[in-house]
């Protein structure tokens, strides 16, 4: 794909979230340059900003992903996908950074809060270049939107844990830590059936060693990690974005990316047409690590 045609991808993708309400961040802020705005820090006792957009977690291969079977000459009901429970992935750590880097897949993961216009657009523009992504909601996000996880699982994506208010969890106490990560689980099995996939700390790259003591508890073998940041919730502009990404990735790459944001709908297209010249598909984390 030629410069132009990233930048009129760019372009396009940037008019489908006109006006809509961004996230708040969760990824830690790194030093940057050029126009990348930092992330300012945020104090462990203040609650994030009312989060307003969607994060999921199912943890169903693009290749698995349940199809509905309409009523037709036998009139069987449709049949809903359902989260599988999360499963340890042998020789692999309890924190997973990326996949294996022999295999010419990548894992985009969303850190599920935000705007669900923004939410759905993400995850229609991913399903239109045949891409499958993972989400990491936001327990008070589905709250609000709780059609979202439905929505997530039906189009073949993981869904998965990204606590319950979105604060530093890694400063917490145990008792508020856990009471973090169960609630998350709880609204994700009473919309789904299942706690999901995967578990993402809140606003920090890492989880603690107590903070992945009690994901496992909660019925989480792995804390998933990432390998390669966008940096989309610093707001730099889509080209940026595309670039944080595109300029890291590679084989077995899982990449922290954000619903809410404008810059990351604007900067999709471009991606996943570059990841397909490059020959690297985008995959759930379930596929991509199992």
């Amino acid at each position: 794909m030629t410069t132009s045609d990233r930048r009129s991808a760019l372009r396009a993708g940037a008019g489908l979230v006109a006006g809509g309400a961004f996230a708040a961040a969760c990824s830690p802020s790194r030093p940057s340059s050029g126009t990348v705005a930092q992330h300012a820090p945020t104090s462990p006792a203040s609650p994030s900003p009312a989060p307003t957009s969607a994060d999921r977690t199912s943890s169903l291969p693009a290749s698995a992903a349940p199809a509905s079977s309409p009523a037709g000459a036998t009139g069987a009901p449709a049949r809903k996908p359902v989260a599988p429970e999360p499963r340890a992935f042998p020789g692999h750590p309890v924190q997973i950074t990326h996949g294996p880097r022999d295999r010419s897949w990548v894992a985009l993961t969303f850190h599920g809060q935000g705007e669900p216009s923004v939410a759905r657009a993400l995850l229609a523009e991913a399903e239109r270049h045949g891409a499958r992504v993972t989400v990491l909601a936001v327990g008070t996000w589905l709250d609000e939107h709780p059609g979202l996880a439905r929505r997530v699982l039906d189009g073949g994506h993981d869904l998965g844990n990204h606590t319950q208010r979105h604060l530093d969890i890694n400063a917490m106490s145990e008792a508020d830590a856990a009471a973090e990560i169960t609630g998350c689980a709880e609204r994700l099995r009473k919309l789904t059936g299942s706690i999901g996939t995967w578990f993402r700390p809140s606003r920090a790259t890492r989880a603690s060693p107590l903070v992945e003591g009690l994901a496992r508890r909660a019925g989480y073998p792995h804390v998933l990690s990432y390998d390669v940041d966008s940096l989309d919730f610093t707001s730099p502009g889509a080209p940026a974005v595309a670039r944080n990404i595109l300029d890291e990735i590679r084989g077995g790459s899982v990449v922290s990316l954000h619903f809410g944001y404008a810059d990351t709908v604007a900067a999709l297209p471009a991606v996943l047409d570059e990841l397909d010249h490059r020959g690297l598909r985008a995959v759930t984390t379930t596929e991509l690590i199992g």
